[in-house]
């Protein structure tokens, strides 16, 4: 392709964005229904939208899959490019309104769900007192899935934890926390205020499956002091962990906040791991694909706020 057909191509792109709005939230729902009704039109159209930049680009951007769509190569290559674009060009919009002094805009978070209960209802509340004009999005999904949705761009903030004290520059630790043994009410083990780690050998555990931080880590660990950590189950669940330990006695490895409200109902029982301790990093890491908007900063910002506050209120650890 020659550099007349590039620039041709770039002029295209930017002068007909709504068609790379449907490309965007077909991409994010995966389904031409869902992102017919997201974007409060119908499905023909998105078709047609959908074809019309097939053809310019003489490219396939999905493909079809057995519950709707998914992004082809091309499409995932793309796809960064086209969300940093069209904030970009709401951001823009939003100055020529002169509606720009606060920040505005959708910010998109992704968490792992032991982190996000303890933190979005308030940043919710904080937001819509501080920035009305930013609108919150929520993924919540394993380690590796919020991980790639920050390597691609899906998602401005991600929350994630950590268990080394490197520190890129996109990455901001802000807490730590340790991690408990959780057992079911009336368990031996989980009844003591602290467990050594040896005594996790053999035990019938719920754990992540690989790849996974904690996972990665307890291996290591188990490995080291000479242990076996067999799990008889594999989830990325919380919902499903906790409720297969209170229900059927097996154990899992936790932060304390991610089950404060089974521990005070008397369901589960939690035991902090000892000699040696396995601590973790909650940390906060911006994408890479473009520089933080005026609202993607506010939102951080505010995220910080709160992890604060929980240190000081025994949640986790604030970092010396």
């Amino acid at each position: 392709m020659n550099l007349t057909k590039v620039s041709n191509f770039q002029l295209d792109l930017t002068s007909d964005l709504q068609k790379w709005r449907t490309f965007l939230a077909i991409a994010e729902l995966g389904s031409l229904t869902r992102a017919a009704l997201y974007l409060d039109s119908n499905q023909s159209l998105l078709s047609r939208h959908l074809n019309a930049l097939e053809r310019d680009c003489n490219a396939r951007l999905f493909t079809r899959t057995g519950r709707g769509v998914a992004l082809s190569d091309f499409g995932q290559r793309l796809f960064p490019h086209v969300k940093s674009l069209l904030t970009g060009a709401e951001q823009l919009e939003l100055e020529i309104r002169g509606q720009a002094r606060e920040p505005a805009g959708r910010v998109t978070l992704g968490s792992l769900p032991s982190i996000t209960s303890p933190i979005i209802g308030r940043l919710f509340r904080q937001l819509r007192a501080n920035f009305p004009g930013i609108q919150l999005k929520i993924l919540e999904g394993s380690s590796g899935q919020v991980e790639e949705w920050l390597a691609d761009g899906r998602v401005d903030i991600a929350i994630l934890y950590r268990y080394n004290n490197s520190s890129p520059t996109s990455r901001h630790h802000l807490a730590t926390v340790e991690s408990y043994l959780i057992g079911a009410k009336g368990d031996r083990l989980t009844s003591s205020p602290t467990v050594n780690f040896s005594e996790l050998d053999g035990l019938p555990f719920i754990l992540p499956g690989v790849p996974n931080g904690l996972r990665a880590t307890l291996d290591a660990l188990a490995k080291q002091e000479h242990i076996v950590l067999a799990p008889a189950i594999e989830a990325d669940s919380l919902p499903l962990m906790r409720s297969v330990v209170a229900e059927n006695r097996l154990y899992t490895v936790l932060p304390l906040h991610a089950v404060w409200s089974d521990i005070r109902d008397g369901h589960l029982q939690a035991s902090r791991i000892v000699s040696p301790t396995v601590e973790r990093y909650v940390s906060m890491e911006l994408a890479k694909s473009k520089g933080p908007s005026r609202a993607v900063s506010a939102v951080s910002s505010e995220i910080v706020k709160i992890i604060e506050e929980g240190a000081r209120s025994g949640l986790w650890n604030a970092l010396p």
